[in-house]
């Protein structure tokens, strides 16, 4: 695993936040927690590139975000899916796979 992760995740973030997603709603924390808990800790995601990317993405129309109170009390806003970021994640799951399947091909030549 590279040093910098950071550099793993340039162009992808988006993407793994629509895939946290297409799980079932989540506030910004638990977007980070179940990403770390899926890759068996090997994505390290900071609150400050996180909480970015779902403004953007809400922004975008693919997640709608509402208010809700969590089981600690607290005030928490819930993302969810929306159709357009259903469509979104399927587009950049296959981006994804093309662009993985180029990778591989240049990495086993000799």
């Amino acid at each position: 695993m590279p040093n910098d992760k950071a550099a793993l995740l340039q162009g992808t973030l988006d993407m793994l936040v629509l895939k946290s997603l297409s799980l079932g709603p989540l506030h910004g924390y638990a977007v980070i927690q179940r990403l770390q808990q899926i890759s068996d800790g090997l994505l390290t995601l900071e609150q400050g590139s996180v909480y970015p990317a779902l403004y953007r993405i809400e922004q975008q129309g693919w997640i709608r975000g509402q208010w809700d109170v969590s089981e600690t009390g607290r005030k928490v806003k819930l993302y969810s899916l929306t159709r357009a970021g259903r469509r979104q994640l399927a587009i950049e799951e296959s981006n994804w796979a093309l662009l993985s399947l180029a990778i591989g091909k240049v990495m086993r030549t000799s």
